[in-house]
């Protein structure tokens, strides 16, 4: 008896095998017939292979009867088989078929060095929707630049270097210097006392600097609890300690990831945290509070701070690592005071603003009230200018302000004050009481109605004054 199993089990296996080879050919065809435009494959000779059936519909031929011709009798001016013999592919090229021009590619496909089919491809029908989609490509691109205007505006910044208003050297220097640092990635150290505009300059330099489109972060040292800044800072993992949320919070530093992290009052910072900080500044790594994984961060930092640091480094009060790795590039802001050929450009340029945002006309300042601001020694600097000028639109009458519009302190009791030998204080008070109503008087061109309503009191008690103290009326 003879045993044939063997055989029955290598039919077997050719069998399997070539119901594999038929359903990776079924499978190869379905996927050419779901291509969208004409597909062809030649072989080296030109002979077609394959053809798909979108290629069929548009040509109006059956795709299978076009098996095993020569590729010039299926598609006229065809380089298929001129493709074959160069073996360079030809791409994106232009193809008149029955007079229409389309765009189509021809590729070699190459085994061992050798070319062994050509695969060609219909990308456009019609060589007119290359234009169209030129158009729409353009169209996309002005939308991704209107679309990256939108995205700066809606940041958190608001401020830039046209926002930093001031003819003299001093500013003009520090605006070159800060456009200087916009263009690096070095840390700067804003100084200057309070209401100078620090943040002001911070954000000039972000939206100046690559990292304009990221986030500008900002957080205020001296308004954190001691106890909860290194959560705001370093952020925190869920369960850290009571009261975290179930998700954790991320910190100020991941927050601020490939944009730039404000610190304003550094000075301020606990001393517990400066260590902490310098040495996410060195690593740029952070850990979350009650967190085990680091976490890279990618951010600029700007601090800033109205106090002397330096004196501070003295005391023990701020570590000396840390303001030199601060202190790489320094901007130091001078008080109004110090340049006063910028109150009056300043003071034009906050009531433009202004004018903006409340949909005023245009304002002006008079030669008098401009001379007011010019004498005053602006304590708060420009954020007290800023806020003069606010008050005195909030009740301006027409479109000029005169120093009867500024508030009273601006030019009453500016110098120093007088002698007190041989006066009592009643002799004192009377005399300031004096010079104060003469003051306004001045200032209101002798307006007796808008004097008495600067110096709060009724106009039939201002003429009683006027004669206690022989004053003309």
């Amino acid at each position: 008896m003879v045993d044939n199993s063997s055989d029955g089990t290598g039919h077997l296996a050719r069998e399997d095998e070539l119901s594999c080879l038929r359903n990776k050919l079924e499978m190869l065809e379905l996927i050419l017939d779901s291509i969208y435009n004409g597909v062809m494959l030649t072989d080296p000779g030109g002979y077609v292979t394959h053809f798909n059936t979108p290629y069929g519909q548009y040509l109006g031929v059956d795709p299978k009867k076009q098996i095993g011709k020569h590729c010039t009798q299926v598609i006229e001016n065809t380089r298929m088989h001129i493709v074959a013999k160069t073996g360079i592919a030809e791409i994106n090229q232009s193809h008149s078929i029955r007079g229409q021009n389309m765009v189509v590619q021809r590729i070699p496909i190459k085994k061992d060095g050798k070319v062994i089919a050509v695969f060609g491809q219909v990308m456009f029908k019609d060589v007119r929707d290359v234009g169209k989609l030129a158009k729409k490509l353009s169209l996309l691109e002005s939308k991704v630049e209107l679309y990256e205007q939108e995205l700066i505006s809606l940041r958190s910044t608001r401020y830039t270097f046209d926002s930093i208003a001031g003819t003299s050297q001093t500013i003009t220097f520090l605006k070159k210097e800060a456009l200087k640092a916009a263009a690096t990635n070095l840390p700067v150290l804003i100084t200057g006392e309070s209401g100078t505009g620090k943040e002001l300059f911070a954000q000039a330099i972000h939206n100046a600097s690559p990292r304009r489109l990221n986030p500008f972060v900002r957080i205020n040292c001296a308004a954190i609890p001691r106890e909860l800044m290194e959560s705001e800072l370093f952020g925190y993992d869920r369960g850290a300690f009571t009261g975290a949320t179930y998700k954790g919070k991320p910190g100020k530093f991941e927050l601020a990831h490939r944009g730039t992290l404000f610190l304003d009052e550094i000075g301020d910072l606990p001393l517990e945290m400066q260590p902490k900080l310098l040495r996410v500044l060195e690593e740029k790594e952070i850990e979350r509070v009650g967190g085990t994984t680091l976490i890279r961060v990618d951010f600029r930092l700007i601090a800033a701070s109205n106090q002397n640091l330096e004196a501070m480094m003295a005391d023990g009060r701020f570590r000396k690592d840390l303001f030199y790795r601060l202190n790489v590039i320094s901007l130091n802001i001078k008080p109004l005071r110090d340049r006063p050929d910028d109150i009056i450009p300043l003071s034009r340029h906050i009531l433009e603003r202004l004018a903006i945002d409340y949909s005023l006309p245009t304002m002006e300042i008079d030669s008098k009230a401009e001379a007011i601001l010019m004498r005053y020694d602006w304590p708060g600097n420009c954020r007290e200018l800023c806020n003069v000028l606010e008050r005195s639109v909030s009740s301006l009458e027409g479109n000029v302000i005169r120093p009867s519009d500024l508030p009273f302190q601006l030019y009453a009791g500016q110098g120093p004050s007088k002698a007190m030998n041989g006066l009592s204080l009643k002799d004192v008070q009377g005399n300031a009481e004096r010079d104060a109503i003469l003051s306004v008087l001045t200032a209101t061109n002798n307006n007796k109605a808008n004097a008495a309503r600067l110096l709060g009191i009724h106009r039939t008690l201002l003429y009683k004054k006027l004669k206690k103290y022989n004053i003309e009326q």
